[in-house]
């Protein structure tokens, strides 16, 4: 099985064992989740599509939640010629690391 699904503004799509980074959840290390924002849910090899409007009904993906801590450092540097104007910083996105359980259409 396939799925879109919507999380943090942003859409994934995923398969069954699949490991995605989303944007932070406020969910512990071990603890399962249930995504409901299932845009669209198809099978393998492509035959059964259901896409929602603007979601499928009765559709949902489970996910267990592996970890959540900061992605690598993303360098912002700004820069203007001839006036001695120099910026540089950092940032680092904070990110959960889940595992796609179970798709249920």
């Amino acid at each position: 099985m396939i799925a879109i699904i919507k999380t943090g503004g942003k859409q994934y799509k995923v398969r069954e064992k699949d490991i995605i980074k989303v944007e932070r959840l406020d969910k512990k290390e071990g603890s399962e989740m249930v995504f409901k924002d299932v845009l669209l849910v198809s099978d393998k090899e492509g035959k059964k599509v259901s896409i929602g409007a603007p979601k499928v009904k009765g559709a949902e993906v489970t996910a267990k939640v592996l970890e959540e801590k900061k992605d690598k450092k993303v360098t912002i540097v700004k820069y203007k010629s001839k006036i001695r104007y120099r910026r540089k910083r950092g940032h680092r996105q904070w990110y959960t690391k889940v595992r796609i359980e179970k798709i249920a259409a």
